[in-house]
């Protein structure tokens, strides 16, 4: 490709709405446009890296014997409405066309692959592993980062079909080494942590996350022993509490007193002494959930322990009718007729302080088991740095992340649903158990420029760039012109992915261009260098440069590329 037929509209500032680094470069390096909030076109240089991308991922589908399908984008709504999902997803796209028929957007393809399933009819069949590369839509409230949360992206999808767990199990660990190879390749740093299958259903969850400022997840791990968990999903434990053997319940009063630390600083009571209490609506229904003052909630914790589809913060007027209080003064003390659910660590606690379900009113001496007996116990904290670990006791370090996969098994939900059954080897019928796989194209993309790239633009690795080699010829000079091209023949005729940049710019231009798009090495062939009988090459990630006789550039670049 010649660079002066290649539509690359750089531009010399940085946009101004983008914050992320991969959405400021791949902005201004000519590889994306914004169309709308979360959607963004792939101009031709990101398409060659989605290209690239995309044959990883396949290669390495392929090597665990996946199948590739494509499936519809738009689905009726009746199989979602089969698979219980329909009004439990809230970022689903929903239409109805022409003829009045209710249909959706595809936001992941569980329900119309385990509809496939159903052909499946024999064991001899199973295993199955079957993937597609396919736009899915979610109605994200906030897009942002550019290609980090958006509306409309690709993602790999995958699914397994097995007769037994134990099958399953061959399926998810073949898929886990296969996501392991593929980020390897892609030059991420990926960290396989324990997470939550969310909407999603299913068990043994496992993310695979790249650290990164522009994340918007969590990772606890432990650098000792190797421990790493989604915050949504971590434990640790907790130091030993020294409680009172017995305490007598007391009321007292706690004017102007509106939040935990309030009671700390006007009261003197640490915030580790006293008992949150958080009111939520979980599927219509209101619940006290109980936490020590000093932990958060997390909120996909409080959905897994419940198996609640939808949850939310109650409203005031909500609390205040139920429980004759405003926030600031809850309490689970006395409370009849509601849900109470409790995070472990208030479990055995005594001495503690909590709202008296009036306004500024507290009580002292709360025995939690005795005063409260919540209905349920469960682990609903966020972990915070420098706990220790549950698995070794070293403190845990808590860093940001991109997640760029995520493997779950999901069980026999959507065949169940979906009536998917086969004859096992007694000729008995047998319910398939199925697991699902995923990668976001685009999000990758975006995770790999973040974690490749200085002040000059992007560092593209180069397995996934759009070209690998930039031939910068300086001038119009007949020798330059045809010596520029020769390369270009050569490499090209190589296997190499060549671009030849043969504008009429000045050589500052070309070069800072080749920089802001991240192309791995650079060739520069000028009058000067082939007086000396030499051209310029530079590899992106270092600078370094080296002269080399034209003659030897061919075996240079097949050899830097096969070590990269």
């Amino acid at each position: 490709m010649r660079w002066s037929q290649l539509y690359t509209p750089t531009l010399r500032e940085d946009p101004a709405e983008a914050e992320a680094a991969s959405h400021r470069l791949l902005v201004r390096a000519g590889f994306i446009r914004q169309l709308a909030a979360g959607h963004y076109t792939l101009l031709p240089m990101a398409m060659r890296v989605r290209e690239n991308v995309v044959r990883i991922i396949r290669e390495e589908m392929q090597r665990i014997g996946g199948q590739e399908f494509l499936l519809p984008t738009m689905h009726p709504a009746e199989i979602w409405k089969r698979s219980g999902r329909y009004d439990s997803v809230d970022v689903m796209f929903k239409l109805t066309d022409r003829k009045g028929n209710e249909q959706v957007l595809g936001l992941t393809h569980e329900e119309v692959f385990a509809t496939l399933g159903a052909e499946l009819r024999s064991y001899r069949r199973l295993p199955q592993i079957w993937y597609q590369f396919q736009t899915k839509f979610r109605d994200e409230a906030r897009p942002k980062a550019g290609l980090l949360r958006v509306r409309e992206f690709t993602m790999k999808d995958s699914y397994s079909f097995d007769l037994d767990e134990a099958g399953l199990d061959a399926s998810f660990e073949a898929h886990r080494a296969a996501y392991e190879r593929v980020f390897a390749r892609l030059g991420l740093p990926a960290i396989a942590v324990n997470a939550s299958s969310g909407a999603m259903g299913g068990s043994a969850s496992t993310e695979f996350m790249c650290p990164s400022e522009a994340g918007e997840d969590f990772v606890v791990r432990c650098p000792a022993c190797g421990y790493a968990a989604n915050v949504e999903k971590a434990g640790s434990r907790l130091d030993p509490v020294h409680d009172p053997d017995s305490t007598e319940l007391a009321p007292f009063d706690t004017p102007g007193v509106r939040t935990i630390d309030d009671l700390a600083r006007v009261h003197g009571v640490a915030a580790d002494r006293q008992v949150k209490t958080l009111v939520y609506v979980l599927d219509g229904r209101l619940t006290l959930v109980l936490l020590r003052g000093d932990h958060a909630l997390v909120e996909q914790k409080l959905a897994d322990a419940t198996g609640a589809a939808r949850i939310r913060p109650a409203h005031d007027e909500e609390i205040a009718e139920a429980l004759g209080a405003r926030p600031g003064s809850l309490g689970g003390v006395g409370v009849t007729g509601l849900p109470v659910i409790a995070d472990a660590a208030l479990r055995g606690r005594r001495g503690m302080v909590t709202g008296a379900n009036r306004d500024e009113v507290h009580l002292r001496g709360v025995d939690v088991e005795r005063d409260i007996a919540p209905g349920r116990w469960a682990d609903l904290r966020e972990v915070a740095a420098g706990e220790p670990c549950g698995d070794c006791g070293s403190a845990l370090e808590v860093v940001k992340c991109i997640e760029v996969g995520h493997i779950f098994k999901l069980g026999r939900r959507y065949a169940e649903a979906f009536g998917v059954t086969v004859l096992d080897a007694e000729g008995r019928a047998a319910t398939p158990i199925m697991g699902s796989y995923g990668i976001g194209v685009e999000r990758a993309i975006a995770a790999i420029v973040e974690t490749h790239h200085d002040e000059s633009g992007i560092v593209w690795p180069a397995a996934v760039a759009p070209f690998q080699v930039d031939i910068a010829a300086l001038g119009d000079d007949p020798e330059v012109v045809e010596a520029a091209d020769r390369l270009y023949r050569e490499l090209a005729e190589g296997g190499v992915s060549v671009l030849l940049d043969d504008r009429d710019e000045r050589p500052g231009i070309k070069f800072k261009d080749a920089e802001l798009c991240g192309i791995p090495l650079r060739v520069t062939v000028s009058r000067r260098g082939l007086g000396e009988g030499t051209v310029e090459v530079t590899e992106r990630s270092t600078g370094a440069t080296e002269r080399l006789a034209p003659g030897r550039v061919k075996g240079h670049v097949a050899a830097s590329l096969s070590g990269s």
